[in-house]
């Protein structure tokens, strides 16, 4: 096939080409690499001020846009959601933990050792790690919460899927923890991020969730605000505010009214319009998201289970006027499912395979049976207005071979439900990000098998390049692996890609520090009250 032999050039480019780069942005990836020695050393990386005493105290209030799962518990509340990710960052910690940079820093644990085939993860915990209950980590409180996550007696349910290969979790003395794999995998630290809890206690994580982050759990008002605050024998480097409150801001006709009245001191992921008009009175900060942004098709729906159907609307959609449209030209066009921080697994170049061609979208269309075009749904969360606006966008184009597509908006627990567990939809347009610190997150949900292949993809092909790809300890192998999978997502029209969206966030200037992480999570520890 023509476009599979582009495909395998850009590849081979690709891999030549970040050969040749990695020397030089090694200090700037989103993904952690073992040190040469396979061992990290104790580090405490928080964000400080010059004088921190100045800075201490001071409540801020922080707009999210739904409200949390009914549970609150962090093995397994719903890290998809955006509020969930957010609140949960400040009260759990795992073994490790990412910083702004990209890299994985011993959290719970001071340290940790790889072994060379990458099969067995040695932990030294911590001294003096208190859980906010008041009690002190220990081993078994460890070694509990991986247990949790995992499927070591064959009776637990898999909350983690990479932790599908955990042999067995061994307490060597009180301060040391072995993770025995029954394969390498050398991605594998980035999933120990998992939330370190109390042994046994998971039935009061759900109502009162208890870790070893900076901030500690308050109170709940289901649809109103979560309240957490500082936890004062925090192991690191203490947070500056003395409390946050999370107010749940899920009518987006409202954010910039609670913006200018005062309600709400910080929100993210502004459109362009709404950042412009409260730029005279916050402080605006652009970064990126850091997700793939795409219409996401249901690949075992007629007509989006033909392939020259999806590549047709994949030749209809024009990525430049979205991104012009709604974001005031912000944003980074993608053509696959990765996104650019994870910078030696991109592959730049898929971005202009299905560059707009009206005509060639309709001779797909009349090859396909569709001569006339079609109607079909997309379904959008409402409490996101840069995917309503998207959406929007994506409809007027699709109008010029003939698909008639309506707008579904509904709210964000029902699109869980109906969307993404039971897949009930034709199309959607959402966000998908990584779950950890490691490209595997965003490729492993396309796998035929995976509970998050929300889209219904399926390809033998596929399944056996990942498999590959995870399991090779040699990093160019992985790195062709990956950016291989790119390519058959790509070839296959699985999602019609659009970008790695901007974000916009608003800040009462009276508040400093806020930084961007290579995942979609926020550090209220870093954020500090600016002295008078």
């Amino acid at each position: 096939m023509k476009k599979r032999n582009l495909l395998k050039s850009l590849l081979v480019l690709g891999v030549m080409f970040m050969t040749i780069a990695l020397g030089g942005c090694a200090g700037d990836k989103a993904e952690q690499e073992s040190t040469d020695n396979n061992s990290q050393s104790e580090q405490t990386d928080a964000g400080t001020v010059e004088d921190t005493t100045s800075n201490m105290g001071g409540t801020m209030v922080v707009g999210i846009p739904q409200d949390l799962d009914d549970s609150l518990d962090p093995h397994i509340a719903n890290a998809g959601s955006a509020g969930t990710r957010e609140v949960l960052f400040n009260i759990f910690e795992g073994l490790v933990k990412p910083d702004a940079e990209g890299n994985l820093n011993p959290a719970v644990a001071s340290a940790y050792d790889i072994s060379e085939d990458h099969k067995t993860y040695t932990f030294t915990l911590r001294d003096n790690v208190m859980f906010h209950n008041g009690e002190e980590v220990t081993a078994a409180d460890v070694k509990y919460s991986i247990e949790r996550c995992a499927d070591t007696s064959g009776e637990r349910t898999l909350l983690v899927s990479a932790y599908s290969i955990i042999s067995n979790v061994e307490i060597v003395d009180e301060k040391t923890i072995r993770i025995h794999l029954t394969e390498a995998d050398v991605d594998f630290l980035a999933y120990l991020t998992t939330a370190i809890i109390p042994k046994d206690s998971a039935d009061e994580q759900s109502s009162h969730p208890i870790g070893t982050g900076p901030f500690q759990y308050v109170s709940r008002s289901p649809q109103e605000n979560i309240i957490i605050q500082k936890f004062e024998d925090y192991w690191g480097e203490p947070a500056y505010l003395e409390q946050v409150e999370f107010k749940i801001v899920a009518d987006t006709d409202m954010i910039v009214m609670n913006l200018k009245g005062g309600s709400i001191d910080m929100l993210q992921r502004l459109t362009a319009s709404q950042a412009a008009e409260v730029e005279s009175e916050f402080t605006i900060k652009e970064g990126t998201m850091n997700l793939v942004q795409a219409l996401y098709l249901n690949n075992e729906v007629e007509p989006l289970n033909d392939v020259r159907v999806r590549q047709a609307l994949s030749y209809a959609v024009n990525i430049t006027e979205i991104i012009q449209i709604m974001g005031d030209g912000k944003g980074t066009q993608i053509g696959s499912s990765m996104f650019p921080a994870f910078k030696k697994y991109f592959v730049e170049d898929l971005k202009d395979v299905y560059a707009t061609d009206i005509e060639k979208a309709k001779e797909l269309m009349a090859e396909a049976g569709y001569p006339d075009g079609f109607t079909m749904t997309i379904t959008v969360p409402s409490n996101y207005q840069p995917h309503i606006d998207t959406a929007q966008v994506i409809r007027e184009q699709l109008k010029e071979i003939g698909v008639t597509a309506n707008i579904e908006l509904i709210e964000w627990d029902s699109w869980l439900i109906d969307v993404y567990a039971d897949r009930n939809y034709q199309s959607t347009v959402v966000g998908v990000d990584a779950s950890s610190l490691t490209a595997r997150a965003l490729l492993e949900r396309f796998t035929s098998d995976s509970s998050s292949n929300f889209i219904n993809f399926s390809s033998a092909e596929y399944d056996e390049i990942f498999n590959k790809a995870i399991r090779t300890v040699d990093e160019e192998e992985r790195i062709a692996y990956y950016q291989e999978l790119q390519c058959i997502l790509t070839e296959e029209a699985a999602n019609v890609y659009i970008q790695d969206l901007a974000n916009l966030v608003a800040i009462n200037p009276a508040y400093d520090g806020f930084t961007f992480y290579p995942l979609y999570v926020l550090d209220m520890a870093v954020i500090y009250k600016v002295s008078e």
